[in-house]
């Protein structure tokens, strides 16, 4: 199988796709203003104990305060309280956390009441960003991933991932970090440590304490709730976790992004550096990849997946519904239980997908068409754990009811992907109504004439849909050729997969979105 990650780099924000074998499977937007949350660690102060609940609601900056268990506080909080306290208290020397005591660890089946007080500041890290009318979730076991490590302060001992099977290579990974790491650190070995050498682990070991150390330098300079250490963007984010011999090229539309790219793959994997690749075409980075297509395909209520079968996605506060359908594959003469069989069968291989895809969390409910074999039965419930052992978050599936229905969870941390495919017409905004179609390019020269003569913008990009783009390039001489040759070479048009038919979208040299029909509401 072979991965690629194309990452397109807008003004406004940075999406991620994740392709295997050119097929789409995970996507994410993120805001250039936003910050990516899961994993930052902040200093909190407890606002509100809820003993009913056995938690606390805590400050960290958030619109809406964050929610603390008390399941989540970990074993060790009083160790990491005491050391927090310890550094608020003498801001010029910093403890070494070696000579450290270790405090008593909390009872299992304690109170929040016993542990917290509103008014304590707190050391934080989120673990779930908000969702929905939730604000985000907190746990005090801090941990610092890497790519083949998570570092957990206090914790002092080594764990070993169970998808490494073989019992000796998990002996020798134990050894071998019992053996380097610092006193007082706990370390967590992950999957792709597999097979890796001693200098490889130690050098990312060296990298996490050190990250740990400037969170400790930045808790003392701290005043009241802040943010102590930042998880590394998304983009790098993404590669730190996906990163393996599969990943084939890595393509990036922005030389800022492609620079941060290329020097975190150049450290964690400095032989294959050359896999991260700056995109300079003129036509957008996902048209050309077929992702723009995959999207509008696979988003929306309603998913094709096989000969006319498709499948119902409804999303609710509680749960996600899957219902499957058969569509016109009920007229094929192979018998009913050979066609539900068949159906069901690519179905799971396309929920695996758009889990992944949408990020889909918490409860699932799968109704698949109803099957009497139970060999049949127990073959799909085999086929739906097999396609979803390459997901990443932590799911659970149940074998079919008795209704035919199957359920499973799967780790919900950030909210459902939702792109929503079905919008209201561009050419006639909702209205039914729209102007000749043969005027539209006499409509869009007035508009590039407004933008050159009026607004005395000589370089921009104009967006079309590709059919539109055909035909002002058809002809020697074209009417692309004639626009350019009266309003400049400063002109361009480029075709986008993202427009609707009779859709246009101007851009300056910035790559910043020009309102113009605004604009010219405005003079009119």
């Amino acid at each position: 199988m072979n991965s690629e990650l194309v990452v397109d780099v807008q003004p406004s924000e940075i999406s991620i796709a994740l392709l295997e074998d050119k097929r789409l499977v995970e996507i994410n937007h993120e805001g250039r203003q936003e910050q990516f949350a899961v994993g930052n660690i902040y200093i909190g102060k407890v606002k509100k104990i809820m003993p009913g609940l056995n938690a606390a609601f805590v400050d960290v900056g958030y619109e809406k305060d964050a929610f603390l268990h008390y399941l989540d506080l970990g074993s060790n909080f009083n160790t990491l309280y005491q050391f927090t306290t310890q550094i608020l208290s003498d801001r010029k020397k910093v403890p070494a956390i070696t000579k450290i005591k270790l405090q008593p660890e909390i009872e299992k089946s304690g109170s929040i009441n016993d542990i917290l007080k509103p008014g304590q500041e707190i050391l934080v890290q989120v673990a779930k960003e908000p969702i929905s009318t939730k604000g985000p979730r907190l746990t005090a076991e801090i941990s610092i991933a890497g790519r083949f490590l998570v570092l957990i302060p206090f914790a002092d001992k080594v764990s070993v991932s169970q998808k490494i099977k073989t019992e000796e290579e998990r002996v020798r990974l134990k050894q071998l970090i019992q053996s380097i790491k610092p006193k007082g650190f706990g370390v967590i070995v992950r999957t792709v440590a597999e097979e890796k050498k001693v200098a490889e682990l130690d050098n990312e070991l060296r990298i996490l304490v050190k990250r740990w150390e400037e969170a400790v330098a930045k808790v003392q300079q701290s005043k009241g709730v802040s943010l102590i250490l930042e998880e590394l963007g998304r983009t790098v984010g993404i590669i730190r976790d996906l990163f393996n011999t599969n990943f084939k090229h890595i393509h990036i539309n922005d030389p800022a992004v492609f620079t941060e790219v290329s020097d975190y793959v150049e450290l964690i994997a400095p032989e294959r550096k050359d896999i991260v690749k700056l995109y300079k075409d003129e036509a957008p980075i996902y048209d050309s990849f077929g992702i723009s297509k995959q999207i509008k395909s696979a988003f929306g209520k309603t998913v094709s997946f096989k000969s006319g079968a498709y499948l119902i996605i409804e999303h609710t506060e509680a749960l996600h519904v899957i219902d499957v359908n058969s569509g016109n594959r009920s007229k094929a003469g192979n018998g009913q239980e050979d066609n539900a069989m068949d159906v069901n069968m690519a179905a799971a291989d396309e929920i695996a997908r758009q889990l992944r895809l949408r990020d889909m969390g918490g409860i699932i409910v799968v109704d698949f068409i109803d099957m009497h074999e139970t060999e049949n039965r127990q073959k799909l419930y085999d086929r739906m754990r097999e396609m979803m052992s390459n997901d990443r978050a932590k799911h659970n599936i149940l074998p079919l009811s008795k209704f035919g229905l199957m359920q499973m969870t799967r780790q919900r941390v950030r909210p459902v992907m939702d792109i929503d495919i079905e919008e209201k017409c561009p050419t006639c905004y909702g209205t039914g109504y729209t102007r000749p179609s043969i005027l539209f390019t006499d409509q869009l020269e007035s508009k590039i004439d407004y933008l050159v003569n009026k607004l005395n913008i000589k370089e921009f990009t104009l967006h079309l849909h590709p059919y539109v783009d055909a035909y002002i390039s058809k002809g020697l001489i074209s009417m692309k050729w004639k626009w350019k040759r009266k309003f400049g070479s400063g002109c361009k048009v480029i075709a986008s997969q993202r427009l609707g038919f009779l859709q246009y979208k101007f851009y300056d040299k910035k790559g910043i979105e020009i309102d113009l029909q605004e604009e010219i509401e405005k003079i009119s």
